[in-house]
């Protein structure tokens, strides 16, 4: 296969690459980390850096079962920006009295002989996640009615094909996290790829997930705005005009989407900023997206007012 040059690389992997250095820089809330598929993943036997995707949970301080919400960081399919994509994330939803579990799904980097993984990797691990949180709700203190998700940038693109593609309950299977659906409760989607196969798609993200040349019919299922549906989650989108690396038509087009198919959905733009905002402390105007977010949460039930 042949791989992504430095040039196409950079616009998602710079911001990611710095954060990642000082990851746990800030001071965080306790977490523990575990393996996503604790007896392995079925057709998988390798076990080296990159095989083994993780959960890596931060549960609220709380009485009640709480919300909680599965972190997909971005990174191009190629990488995790696990600092101001996943970390920061885990602590911001910690102040807001919820639950979460960072996700470090399989991607096309380290792993399987150095091949990487394509999809449908990521999205088995991501939805494995939101049905693992489901099915341990007592355990983890969580309400299993409300479990979200959010992704950024690639992670976004990934958030979106959990929004959009379930996998059912199996009642009869021995595994007790197959007989919970994944379908997420709510969809935060941060200046996500979401187009796949048109002029505003972010190549390199594509290129990692499904090759130079992807089938077309699997393409065009995985160009997340064309299969919304009434099924979809309430949706909150955040992207801004001069993000260069993934243009904002990927949030109209989800959000027209959405509105077509008369799911609840709210969408924040603003001018400046570039791509891989993260929380966006240092940008004015984007600063506030965080703040209409957890405002969203709130009339969702999700977070106590």
């Amino acid at each position: 296969m042949t791989r992504p040059t430095l040039m196409q690389s950079i616009p998602l992997l710079i911001c990611f690459a710095l954060a990642n250095a000082s990851v746990l820089s800030a001071e965080q809330p306790p977490h523990t980390t575990e393996p996503l598929w604790p007896d392995g993943i079925p057709g998988v036997e390798l076990t080296g850096v990159g095989d083994v995707p993780e959960l890596i949970i931060t549960r609220a301080d709380a009485d009640a079962p709480t919300a909680a919400v599965v972190i997909l960081p971005g990174g191009g399919y190629g990488g995790h920006a696990m600092g101001h994509e996943g970390y920061e994330f885990a602590a911001w939803f910690h102040s807001m009295g919820m639950s979460s579990a960072i996700c470090t799904y399989r991607l096309r980097g380290k792993g399987n002989d150095g091949k990487g993984y394509g999809h449908p990797a990521p999205m088995q691990d991501a939805q494995r996640a939101i049905q693992t949180l489901r099915a341990r709700a007592k355990e983890l203190n969580i309400d299993p009615n409300r479990i979200g998700v959010i992704g950024f940038s690639a992670g976004g693109h990934l958030c979106s094909t959990v929004s959009t593609h379930f996998a059912d309950a199996d009642p009869a299977s021995s595994d007790p996290v197959q007989r919970v659906s994944s379908r997420p409760d709510f969809s935060i989607l941060c200046y996500a790829v979401l187009s796949l196969g048109k002029p505003h798609t972010h190549k390199g993200s594509q290129r990692n997930l499904l090759g130079d040349n992807p089938d077309p019919a699997l393409l065009a299922s995985l160009d997340t705005p064309t299969q919304v549906s009434e099924k979809t989650p309430p949706t909150f989108l955040f992207h801004t005009a001069k993000d260069t690396a993934v243009p904002v038509e990927n949030s109209l087009l989800y959000y027209r989407a959405c509105v077509d198919h008369k799911v609840p959905v709210e969408m924040h733009l603003f001018n400046d900023g570039a791509h891989g905002l993260g929380l966006a402390k240092k940008v004015d105007g984007a600063n506030q997206w965080p703040g209409l977010c957890q405002t969203w949460l709130t009339r969702l039930g999700m977070v106590n007012p």
